[in-house]
């Protein structure tokens, strides 16, 4: 498809005016969410979904107890967009586990886990297994599938996460055997590899998920070279003036990630329409320096208690072996070690006076540090 120089120009224009606005990923970030904000529902006092946060500053992590419930997409992302940062995306195809962790005393939310199927290249994974995946050997891929998880949301409550490293918590749940059980009960299985990638990348030099061997660690970084996603706005209007010059969809819809395939493809079309032209450089500048955004991250791995897991992912071996410290992978022995760490991290801040005792929510204050 190529489209002719006026209306290159339009669709070019959308992405200029958009992206000019952005000096790095926070900015971009807090414009997104301030957009999707704007639409969120007001609720009387006492009555928000605020209310049902974690709270009680004052009780010591040795106290707590904690279990996690699988909820409804419209409950998971109703809670969901207003703690996180990012902008929730409903539609998540393949794989899917949605949990909202309670801490069971207070029956108030300590945070949020959403596993989903992982991305088939990943440059971390690669140099783990020694080789990419042969996505066209059926046996490599029935066992990819069969076997590995991704952490999409790993999200706590603010400032639950501060105040008692909510983020290493979570991160250690997913770690665990409810996990893995779950996943088994669900798809099958048996799964033996989780994998994740730090929130914000170079903007960052430390994550969430540092310090937390054996249960994860971090394996490499993750190559990033696309731009994040235009407001939801531009790119509904947007894709529904390419449909109508394309004659249908530019991607599959049954496709996975369909917002970011059908972005790339509107990208590559308006580079193709602009070619040998003024204008050319000045978009592809523009999304030469949206990618920029985004960030190389820091990818992390678990394997769940195995010691053979590369050799299963490369069909050397069909039996998982278990290390010997395989039972530190329980739900109790991760939420221990958790308890261990958090103790320490609480008594040091509330020694030196830098407990938060006020709920980050996004629906009643906007001036949230977005890159803790």
């Amino acid at each position: 498809m190529i489209l002719n120089r006026e209306d290159a120009l339009y669709a070019a224009n959308v992405f200029i005016d958009y992206f000019q606005n952005f000096g790095r990923i926070d900015d971009y970030l807090r414009r997104v969410k301030l957009e999707r904000m704007s639409n969120y529902p007001t609720s009387l006092p006492g009555m928000g979904p605020q209310d049902d946060m974690f709270d009680d500053f004052s009780m010591h992590p040795n106290d707590m107890d904690f279990v996690c419930r699988e909820v409804t997409t419209e409950i998971f992302v109703n809670y969901l967009e207003i703690v996180t940062s990012h902008a929730v995306e409903v539609s998540v195809p393949g794989k899917s586990i949605k949990w909202v962790v309670y801490e069971k005393n207070t029956n108030k939310i300590a945070g949020f886990i959403r596993l989903g199927s992982p991305t088939i290249n990943s440059k971390p994974r690669n140099n783990f297994l020694a080789k990419p995946l042969d996505t066209l050997n059926a046996e490599v891929m029935k066992r990819f599938n069969d076997s590995c998880i991704m952490g999409f949301i790993i999200v706590p409550t603010q400032p639950f996460g501060f105040n008692y490293l909510g983020g290493k918590l979570l991160a250690a749940i997913c770690c665990s055997h409810l996990t893995k059980d779950t996943l088994d009960k669900k798809y099958g299985g048996p799964f033996c590899m989780f994998e994740t990638t730090s929130l914000y990348g170079s903007t960052k030099s430390v994550s969430q998920y540092d310090g937390m061997k054996p249960f994860l660690r971090h394996k490499g970084e993750t190559v990033s070279d696309f731009a994040p996603l235009i407001n939801d706005d531009n790119f509904h209007r947007l894709n529904d003036w390419f449909k109508e010059r394309n004659g249908g969809p530019l991607i599959d819809p049954t496709a996975s990630s369909r917002k970011l395939k059908t972005q790339t493809k509107m990208v590559s079309i308006i580079k193709a329409s602009l070619k040998d032209t003024p204008d050319y450089i000045k978009f592809l500048n523009t999304c030469n320096d949206a990618k920029s955004l985004t960030e190389k991250k820091r990818a992390y791995m678990s394997d769940y208690g195995f010691e053979n897991v590369k050799e299963y992912f490369n069909l050397e071996t069909d039996e998982l072996k278990k290390k010997e410290n395989y039972d530190r992978y329980s739900f109790n022995g991760v939420v221990e070690w958790w308890k261990n760490k958090a103790s320490k991290r609480y008594e040091s801040i509330k020694l030196d006076g830098r407990l938060r005792t006020e709920l980050e929510t996004w629906n009643t204050d906007s001036d949230i540090d977005i890159i803790r």
